[in-house]
């Protein structure tokens, strides 16, 4: 009797590990997938409003850049002139 009641123990032991590991690796699995759908949204949908302004503040430091090489520029032909 005790040896049933020790194989019997083991076996739901083994169960329950093996349920225990399922359900992991379906949590796991789920927050793969979660992961994945956030990283495609963030990537596809970004809203218009939201992208021309970032473009616009982009082309605005890019024309300051562009004004202060170009006075770095002239300063630098007029000391070489003189």
């Amino acid at each position: 009797m005790l040896e049933a009641s020790i194989s019997a123990a083991v076996a739901f032991v083994a169960a329950a590990a093996a349920y225990a590991n399922k359900v992991n690796t379906r949590f796991v699995e789920q927050e793969r997938r979660l992961d994945g759908i956030e990283l495609r949204i963030a990537e596809k949908y970004v809203t218009r409003e939201e992208l021309s302004s970032s473009l616009a503040k982009f082309e605005d430091h890019m024309v300051r850049i562009e004004l202060k090489l170009d006075s770095l520029v002239h300063s630098f032909i007029a000391q070489k002139k003189n």
